[in-house]
Order: C-alpha cells, then structure tokens, then sequence
C-alpha cells in the first residue's frame, strides 16, 4: 500500500498444557512456551509498531509469591526490547549456573517468565496517545487470584461513552475514557459478580475460605462472565484474556469483523490473529487451525480443558474484507489465491483503460504488498491475449509465415519493476508530517522501462485511500518516464466511508473519493446535497445509535463509480503532470467474487454491520461539515 494506515493489532496466545519439566526434557528447555510466542509476534510484526507487550501466569504458585508478571515497551523495535527485558533475569542465571538454569523446579521459583500461560500483543494506536499506558496487556489485580484480570486486544467499540456511564451508574470510577479501559472494568466487574456468586454458594454449602478459593478457581464460568459483560458492545473485537488462577479466554464478535485463530495438541492451546502464523510456528496444517467462530469464545480452564462457548448469537459474518486485500500475510493459502483473484478481476477496466493497446502498455505494480494483486492481474492480462491469439490465427485463410507467427507466438504482457520504494525514507517521512517537500522521493523509478510519449504505463496499488503520496510523489515520478497514460489501478473499491472497528481511517475528509464526491456535488450545481445531509445527520444526532440512518449515502447517489474516479484522478493530477492520468478501481461486487467469505465492506458501501457505525458516520460528516478535524468515536 502506497500510503500508511494504521491498522488491526495483533494478538498471541500460549497455554502449555504440560508441566514445564516436560518441556525441559523434550525440547531442552523450559523456555519452549516463550520461544513460540516471539516466533508469535514476530510474524505478526506487521500488525503492530506502535508497541508490545507481554504478560505470564504461572501456576500454584505459593501464597507470597508472584505469578503475574508483565512487560511492555514502545520503543522503536518494541518486541526485542520486551523480550530483553523478559530474557534479562534468566541470562544471568545462565551465565551463573547451568545447572540451575535446567532446574525447572528452582527456575519456576525465581525466574519471573518461567511460566504455563502467556498472552502477546501487538499495537497499532488508533486512538489514544502513544505512552506505555496505552499499550497492551492491561491488568485489573486483587488479592484473590481468581479476581486478577490481564486483557488484550484487537479491537474498537463505537459505544464507548454508553459502556462507561454504565460502569458509572454502578458505582465505579474509571480511571480513563477508553475502549480499552472500559473492557477491561466491564468484565472484571462481571468477574467480581462471578466470584462473588460462587462465594456465597460454597460459603452456603458449609466449605471454609481457604476450601472456597480453589473451589472458586476450578468452577469460574468464564462464559457467563463474557456473556454479561458483553451485552452492550458494539464494534469489532477479538480480545484475549487471563485470570489470575490459570483460565484464560480468546473472544471474538458476533459478525467476525477482528479475526482469530487456534490450534490445539497434546502439548499446547494456541491463538493467533492470522492462520500461517500458526502454521510456520508449528509447523501444522492448513486443516488443523481453525477459526474461532463469530460471537464464540474459546476457553481454556486451568486444569487443561480447551473448548469453544457461544457467548453471544452469531449475526450474519461481516469480518473485514481488508484483512484479505492488505492487513493479513499473503502466506495463508486463502488470501494468497484471494489477491490474485482481485487482480485478475480488474483486467477488463484495465483493458478499457488503457484501448486494448497492449503492444504499448507497461504493467508494474507499488512494492510490496500489491505484488500478489500484480501477478492475478498479469494473469489475467495473459488469458486475454491468448484468445486474441487464438482469434488471430484462426481468422487466416492463408498460411501465415514463420516471423509472423513467431510474433504472434511470443507476445506477452510487458512487465517491468518501474517503482522501487525506499523503505528509510518512509519511515522517517512518517513521523514528520510537515515536510511535504520529501515525499515525492519516497519512491525511485527505474528509467528506460519505456518509450516516451509512446507507451502506456500501468500499475497497480492494494488501495487509494488519501491519495496524499500518490499526488505529491508517485504520479509525479512516474511521469519522468514519459508515459502517454498512467494508469493507476487499486484492488480494493473507493473507500467512501470511515472505519470504527480497529483501522486508522475515522475522518471523512481523508478520503479521496468523498472528496471527490463533494467536488462533483460542487460542480454540477447540486451542492445542497451537502446541507440537506447535514440537516439530516443533524436531526438524529441524539437519538440511539439503533435509530440512526446513514444519509452520507446520499453525496454519492448522483454519480457512478467511472465519474468519481475520473474526479478523483482529476484531483490527484498536479501542474506539471504532462501524462494523462486514470484511475480505475476494483468493485464491490468483484470484491465480494474474489473474497466471498469475508464481506465486511462497510468502507466502501457504507452498510455497516453494528448500529454504532451509522452513529459513526453521522458524526464524521457533522465534524466535517462544521470544520472539526477530529476522530468521530
């Protein structure tokens, strides 16, 4: 993707369901479990820079002793520097004893991380500032064990203010306004009801309170607790949880929007955000990672039992589509064969685009993660000039000769790697907002890939969402080259709407295509449009979010998707650009052909799946029309 957006966080879970000796003789090491959750996070790296963070439960601990331990950081690379931290205490014992460090008796004792239960998470911030306190694991402690609570995430609720005055109106005092926050208060409050509960029914049986804490610990029902203190969520989330004792919890929503993975042997319980991390770190197949199903939670008790609880009904699966287009690795199978399908889908726009000139037509695409798009497209673009092929040389009534055929045979799409992105530069250009004059070399062009003022130039993009770098860089390099036409493609539809489930992309004005829109609106006299959507937006401001309708449907209605692309081209072409300039992106219904289990495509119809996303929207096109640069949840 040409531009950055912050996105969906990633998760980790480890539950060794063996004792650690058993490790130590089998791998060597008792540090098997911490092993796997950096190879873990690790191949999530991508789902998370903004921080890390790690936490363990060790069990049976003795009274006095610590078994929660936890380690964050946001430091620039923030999973070496938690598991430096976390490494610190059993380097040194190793250095001082080899012996002891094999010790799983002794090290269990004194090592911190020496532990059966380990929880990992990832951070990219879509809201809230970027200190440690914002990263998670998250923890709620109590002196009983089967009160602590440490929680992680991938997910946004659009109903933050409903849950917190909720947790107001019982009494308590949250320390900050958060989704984060908000979670963890609300479901430790179920926990404490929970514990509460059990309390007074042993306590009732006659068993004294040393009897009632393990009694507690062995019966807690994990899914009443995630079923009461979920009622009134809305968003997307995929949320893993530990309780001080030994069980832990992965939960995901009702309409699939947050992803989540498991696998499950003799030797462990695991949960990842994305399938091939597992797969790799395991080295299992495709078959035996499974996903957790929408409104499903999948809960391990501490004495080892793993299983799958509805906690709330499964509504009708809206999981988000940029998973497939972007966010997830392109080593998982499915997405993999996805995104060629999104490439290959797009060929008769392109066709279109460029008049069927493929004799003069480069295809390229923006490194890197369009490469897989690239080659579906490619593919495509192969197919048809086969049947043209085909077409030419059954059209004959004469024998055609050897060069000519020998051209006939041999004509192939012209492929050449025109954009190379210089990965530094955009690091660095990304924290410095303010210094536009950089972007136009994020990235270089390799010259001589064609013939000036002859050839056309295609290449292809996951998405256009800003179209910031595109306007200020790409266009403008590319044009170095000479070409007749640029086009430039996405594989994804216009992103029309603001995201609320987890992506950085919360402000109506961003978007190229709303911009767009507005412009039209301008343009053609119809600019009371804007008014009569504000007038509507405004009237059901208060009303509950259920009741709300999203009317910003209504500055599209007008014009079809080939009008706002070429509006959207039109607004990216700077002075100076000599080459004429389209764009041409995928549809919602080649979306839905190429990814048809995964149809959460709410950015670019504006159906969103929970009520709170209509309120969002509501909200987002208010603060726009009154000048408001800021977030809408």
């Amino acid at each position: 993707m040409s531009e950055l957006i912050k996105h969906e966080c990633g998760i980790a879970l480890i539950r060794l369901l063996k004792p650690l000796e058993y490790y130590q003789q089998k791998y060597g090491s008792w540090l098997y479990g911490l092993h796997k959750l950096y190879l873990l996070m690790e191949k999530q790296h991508n789902r998370g820079q903004d921080g890390a963070g790690v936490a363990a439960v060790k069990f049976d601990m003795d009274p006095g002793m610590p078994y929660i331990f936890r380690h964050r950081s946001i430091e620039q690379n923030a999973i070496d520097d938690v598991f430096r931290k976390i490494s610190k205490a059993y380097r040194k014992l190793e250095k001082k004893d080899q012996e002891l460090m094999s010790d799983v008796t002794y090290v269990k004792s004194h090592i911190p991380f020496a532990a059966e239960l380990y929880l990992g998470h990832l951070r990219y911030g879509t809201f809230g500032g970027n200190t440690l306190d914002y990263v998670h694991p998250v923890m709620r402690q109590n002196n009983w064990r089967s009160r602590n609570l440490v929680m992680a995430g991938n997910f946004n609720l659009t109903n933050v203010d409903e849950i917190f005055s909720i947790l107001v109106d019982l009494g308590q005092h949250p320390k900050d306004f958060s989704d984060t926050v908000t979670i963890l208060e609300n479901v430790g409050h179920f926990l404490d009801t929970e514990v509460q509960r059990k309390f007074n029914q042993f306590k009732a049986e006659g068993y004294n309170n040393r009897e009632i804490s393990f009694l507690i610990e062995e019966n807690l029902d994990v899914s009443y607790i995630l079923r009461e203190s979920s009622k009134k969520w809305d968003g997307g989330y995929a949320i893993i949880g530990m309780i001080g004792h030994g069980d832990a919890f992965v939960m995901r929503d009702p309409w699939g929007i947050r992803p989540a993975f498991y696998y499950k042997d003799e030797e462990v319980a695991v949960v990842a955000s994305e399938r091939p991390v597992i797969q790799t770190v395991f080295n299992v197949p495709y078959e035996q990672v499974h996903e957790i199903p929408a409104g499903n939670a999948l809960i391990i008790k501490k004495k080892g039992d793993v299983f799958l609880s509805e906690v709330r009904e499964p509504k009708s699966k809206k999981s988000c589509s940029f998973e497939r287009i972007y966010f997830s690795r392109g080593s998982d199978r499915d997405i993999y064969r996805e995104r060629k399908a999104l490439g290959e889908l797009l060929v008769p726009s392109i066709l279109k685009a460029v008049d069927y000139d493929l004799d003069h037509t480069v295809f390229s695409y923006i490194p890197n993660t369009a490469e897989t798009a690239f080659y579906g497209m490619i593919k495509g673009i192969e197919r048809y000039m086969l049947e043209e092929t085909f077409g030419s040389i059954n059209g004959r009534n004469q024998m055609i000769g050897k060069e000519e055929l020998t051209a006939i045979l041999y004509r192939k799409p012209r492929v050449e790697k025109v954009a190379i992105k210089d990965i530094r530069l955009r690091t660095f250009i990304s924290q410095d907002k303010g210094r536009d004059d950089l972007v136009e070399h994020v990235y270089d062009i390799t010259y001589g890939t064609l013939e000036p003022g002859v050839d056309n130039l295609v290449i292809i993009d996951d998405s256009i969402v800003r179209g910031t770098t595109l306007k200020k860089s790409i266009l403008r390099i590319l044009d170095r080259l000479g070409p007749k036409k640029i086009v430039v493609v996405s594989s994804s539809p216009q992103i029309r709407y603001p995201d609320c489930y987890g992506i950085d992309m919360a402000k109506l004005g961003d978007f190229i295509a709303f911009r767009a829109a507005v412009r039209l609106l301008q343009d053609t006299s119809q600019h009371k449009i804007l008014n009569e959507v504000y007038r509507k937006c405004k009237e059901q401001q208060h009303k509950p979010k259920e009741e709300i309708v999203n009317y910003v449907k209504e500055i599209y209605a007008p014009f079809s998707d080939e009008e706002i692309s070429a509006k959207i081209a039109e607004l990216l072409k700077t002075e100076g650009i000599k080459a004429e300039v389209r764009i041409v992106y995928q549809t919602v219904e080649n979306l839905h052909k190429a990814c048809p289990n995964h149809t959460g495509d709410w950015y670019f119809t504006g159906d969103y799946p929970t009520p709170g996303g209509n309120k969002v929207v509501n909200t987002s096109f208010i603060n726009f029309m009154e000048g408001r640069n800021q977030r809408a949840y």
